[in-house]
């Protein structure tokens, strides 16, 4: 007897359906996030369960972990690529967990790619190492912000992160309020900086580019941070049988719906990951100002459109050319990215 099995996922409980090949429905209940007890539920079943399917929300890891140490055959439901019939008057939990399991039944479940466990500390490190700079970046912005209204001009960002001299309290020391304000947000940077310094050197320290991402360093605008946040959001390149499904996962296609030539809406610009839009994103920003063919297609382009849509078309570029590379293992080649 082949049987199919669906978890709809919570942050404390998890509702599991399991049904027969025929679409009859054997087993239903909720049961809380505690792992010894979901594997003594299925337990019975064990034998005949042909495939557990568990949504990608944000807490998916330690279950699907758990399934996969116990020898069940896991599947990762993607849940942008599911759409619920809008007609449906009542849908619970229930109903969300058969529906897992039906689509396997069927064969038409759209599936995430299940990143290996081994390596998904490191990748979660630089994510985090993301955060922070957002943090920082936020904080840079305030401080400039409260120096332009007091002061008439805005200090460089360089200035500003400075480690071994503090060129903002000076500006700010004819008032005391104003001085304790630069003085939180510097300290508070300063903090920052020297945690995104530590995270970076624990990151070379475990891992390095490999095979065909080393010719990532070619790319203008990728240096060995953002080199391994490509190699690792990405994961294995051939999971991606065209450029164009991998400049779509990086965020930097356009979505736009058309219909008798005339556009009718847009999709979920969302779709995609969120990690590699940021790091080609950074990477068209330091590419303007260290390669010349970038910072010269980057300007035909705005002459033609504007800064916004400049800066997209020559992050895409990117994302296509690092694709190009990390699957034949080419180096990089300006006269094909940018003529």
């Amino acid at each position: 007897m082949r049987l199919y099995a669906g978890s709809d996922l919570h942050s404390s409980n998890s509702f599991f359906g399991i049904e027969e090949a025929n679409g009859k429905r054997i087993f239903q209940k909720k049961l809380s996030n505690d792992p010894e007890l979901i594997i003594n539920t299925l337990k019975p079943f064990k034998k005949d369960i042909v495939g557990i399917v568990v949504e990608s929300t944000y807490n998916w890891y330690w279950l699907v972990d758990l399934l996969m140490a116990e020898g069940y055959q896991v599947h990762l439901a993607n849940p942008a690529a599911i759409q619920k019939y809008s007609g449906l008057k009542y849908a619970d939990d229930r109903h969300d967990a058969f529906w897992l399991a039906e689509m396997l039944r069927l064969g038409i479940l759209p599936e995430g790619y299940i990143y290996p466990k081994e390596e998904r500390p490191v990748r979660d490190l630089l994510r985090k190492r993301g955060h922070l700079v957002k943090l920082r970046t936020s904080l840079i912005v305030s401080l400039q912000n409260i120096l332009s209204r007091n002061n008439g001009f805005r200090l460089k960002v360089g200035d500003v992160k400075a480690l071994t001299t503090d060129r903002v309290a000076p500006l700010l020391e004819g008032n005391d309020d104003l001085a304790l304000s630069g003085k939180v947000s510097k300290d508070s940077i300063d903090f920052l900086t020297r945690q995104i310094k530590t995270v970076e050197r624990a990151v070379v320290k475990k891992t390095e580019l490999r095979g065909s991402y080393s010719k990532l360093l070619g790319l203008p605008g990728v240096g060995k941070i953002l080199g391994l946040t490509i190699m690792l959001e990405t994961g294995p390149i051939s999971r991606f049988a065209h450029v164009g499904n991998y400049a779509s996962y990086c965020r930097k296609v356009a979505t736009k719906w058309i219909s008798n030539d005339k556009k009718k809406g847009k999709g979920n610009k969302k779709s995609g990951n969120k990690y590699l839009a940021w790091a080609f994103s950074e990477a068209a920003v330091i590419a303007r100002r260290t390669s010349a063919e970038a910072r010269t297609y980057y300007q035909r382009k705005m002459q033609k459109t504007n800064a916004m849509v400049a800066h997209q078309a020559l992050a895409h570029k990117l994302a296509r050319a690092a694709y190009y590379i990390m699957r034949d293992g080419v180096d990089f080649m300006p006269e094909k990215l940018f003529t």
